[in-house]
């Protein structure tokens, strides 16, 4: 009987470990500050804070275990506010909001000059950046936990640079198959 109730609270503990990892998001300064000390590629998601898609993607990708863990691994992971009053350093340039208007920091707000510098169109967007902090790509839309690992894995992997047609994208795409938990 001991055995059964120390296996169930260590089944219960894992569990709740498993589920309470969440992403060590940084801002960018910092993921470039920390790729000097041990290079990683970055993964930033671009939100806003009106936009539904990015709160679906926060809620249920970004806190799926399996993401998680990954990202923290592999990635410095950046999240950025689109329309948000900070201010980025990136590639010896300093991008900020001048525009930015307090009174809406809940609804749609002037966009961010780093987000039209990234020429990030729609939210939630998706960018990673190589170990250097030059840009990979942007990804753009809702993904589920299976469809981000997809691509967390062909930029960690530099697979990505093996692929100069759609069609190699393609046959990747088939051709992959997922190991996160839905």
């Amino acid at each position: 009987m001991k055995k059964i109730t120390l296996g169930l609270i260590a089944v219960f503990v894992f569990s709740l470990t498993a589920m309470a990892q969440e992403i060590n998001w940084v801002t960018m300064d910092e993921a470039l500050e920390l790729q000097k000390k041990e290079p990683k590629k970055i993964f930033m998601d671009v939100y806003t804070n009106w936009c539904g898609p990015c709160k679906m993607l926060d809620k249920n990708t970004f806190h799926n275990p399996d993401v998680a863990a990954y990202v923290n691994k592999h990635y410095y992971a950046v999240k950025f506010n689109a329309e948000g009053n900070s201010t980025v350093t990136y590639k010896d340039n300093t991008f900020g909001n001048p525009n930015y208007d307090a009174s809406k920091a809940n609804r749609r707000n002037s966009a961010h000059e780093f987000s039209r510098y990234l020429q990030v169109k729609a939210y939630p967007t998706m960018v990673f950046f190589d170990e250097e902090g030059n840009v990979i790509s942007p990804v753009q839309g809702y993904l589920k936990p299976q469809q981000l690992e997809l691509y967390l894995k062909i930029f960690e992997s530099d697979k990505y640079k093996e692929m100069t047609t759609q069609e190699q994208f393609n046959e990747y795409y088939k051709s992959f198959k997922p190991e996160f938990k839905e």
